[in-house]
């Protein structure tokens, strides 16, 4: 198997009728804290038609905050989710995008300014690959680095799980394929996602045992970033809270580019956690009880004690909302626009938390944030014809689906030219 992390383009011979079906169809997997959620989708033009989906719960002692627990559990779940996704869509891809994401992923944009030795000659492919692989090399020692002090871990235990170039500027002006271009400083900008080497090992042996042919492991955070770059908004900024199971993954977005990333470790299960102390129940009463709350299907005296449950918890989640987007650096100030999205996200307490009064003033934002729920509805070049995707607990796979469809249908230099130093990185 290909272990080319990041974009892999498929070798595959193209006609001049277009891409086969089986170069168009492929596989999502999104491996939750709670869930294991599946999507088998269709690229058709600038649309994806989603075929498919399969789902099913994890277990208690499978995964915590994102990071996989027991192996076998977790390829169990892979294995009867996607089966459940291709029955439904009659069809079995080869290809397979799977989502990362969780304590243990840390993704960071670095801007790296190149100084060109003669501005007036023109940028030709050979200079452009140098150039690629140095701003790489010094935006991976810095990010590998950072997780390195803040996990505790050695940098040789560090590996790159996913990189992406997010936008290239010539003096200042901005350009998607450099060569042909004059200009005395090439400044690029390269997210990049890595993981301990365990946890990386781990996510090997899942993918080995799934027999697919891997595209893609993609940072979800990212992912989900670039989820609105298609036929919705153009140039769009906004910050992309998605709640997951056991984590809360912030992705900052300015113009179109995902500038930043960020963390935390509390997410749904915490909450149904605190139900069940609160109310001396098991998990799977408390967590029915999180769900009818949410959906305001509580009597009200029942409605009131739950609020009152959970309300210093959402508290605690809005001050991990807060102390992340006060560690954003080198931009101007923050989108006041909040997407929220995941299962987790549900929960009215934290869309309530947002809406509050005081916690922006702190921050560099411009003005009050609005807050809102990002939907499947919103996001029009995903078709889900079979009406399968309906909550925000679907946007990660159905983010992770329109990734899957730039790796396949389209082909870029900048992308190429930086999987070939990542190639290097793994070595």
């Amino acid at each position: 198997m290909d272990w080319c992390l990041g974009y892999i383009r498929i070798m595959f011979g193209r006609n001049k009728s277009g891409p086969s079906k089986r170069e168009r169809v492929f596989t999502v997997l999104d491996i939750g804290t709670e869930f294991v959620k599946t999507l088998v989708c269709e690229v058709q033009g600038k649309d994806i038609i989603v075929l498919g989906r399969g789902l099913r719960r994890q277990h208690a002692g499978e995964m915590e905050s994102g990071t996989i627990t027991d192996i076998a559990g977790v390829i169990e779940k892979c294995h009867a989710a996607i089966k459940e996704a291709e029955r439904m869509a009659g069809y079995t891809p080869q290809h397979l995008i799977l989502g990362v994401a969780g304590e243990l992923i840390k993704g960071a944009t670095s801007r790296i300014t190149y100084k060109r030795r003669d501005p007036s000659a023109k940028i030709h492919q050979e200079e452009l690959k140098n150039i690629i692989h140095k701003v790489q090399w010094k935006a991976f020692e810095k990010v590998r680095g950072d997780l390195a002090y803040e996990t505790g871990f050695n940098e040789i235990d560090v590996k790159l799980v996913h990189a992406a170039i997010v936008d290239t500027k010539i003096d200042s002006y901005k350009v998607s394929n450099p060569i042909g271009f004059q200009g005395r400083e090439l400044t690029m900008s390269v997210f990049n996602a890595f993981s301990p080497l365990i946890h990386f090992a781990a996510l090997q042996t899942i993918c080995a045992e799934l027999d697919r042919e891997l595209l893609a492991i993609m940072a979800e955070p990212y992912a989900v970033g670039r989820l609105l770059g298609g036929s919705e908004l153009q140039g769009y900024s906004g910050i992309f809270i998605d709640v997951g199971g056991g984590t809360t993954d912030l992705s900052i977005v300015v113009d179109g580019a995902v500038v930043d990333s960020k963390m935390f470790n509390l997410g749904g299960r915490a909450f149904s956690k605190r139900l069940a102390q609160h109310l001396n129940v098991a998990h799977e009463e408390a967590e029915e009880v999180k769900l009818a709350f949410s959906k305001k299907q509580l009597e009200h005296q029942s409605h009131k004690i739950v609020k009152k449950a959970l309300s210093d918890d959402a508290e605690v989640w809005l001050s991990g909302i807060f102390f992340s987007l006060q560690e954003v650096r080198d931009i101007d100030s923050l989108p006041p626009s909040l997407y929220l999205c995941g299962g987790g996200s549900q929960l009215p307490l934290l869309k309530e938390a947002l809406d509050g009064v005081d916690w922006y003033k702190k921050l560099n934002f411009p003005r009050k944030p609005q807050v809102k729920y990002l939907l499947p509805k919103n996001i029009s070049h995903i078709k889900d014809p079979n009406a399968l995707l309906m909550s925000p607990a679907h946007i990660t796979p159905m983010a992770l689906a329109n990734m899957g469809m730039e790796i396949l249908m389209e082909e870029k230099l900048l992308t190429k030219m930086l999987q070939r130093v990542v190639r290097l990185m793994q070595v």
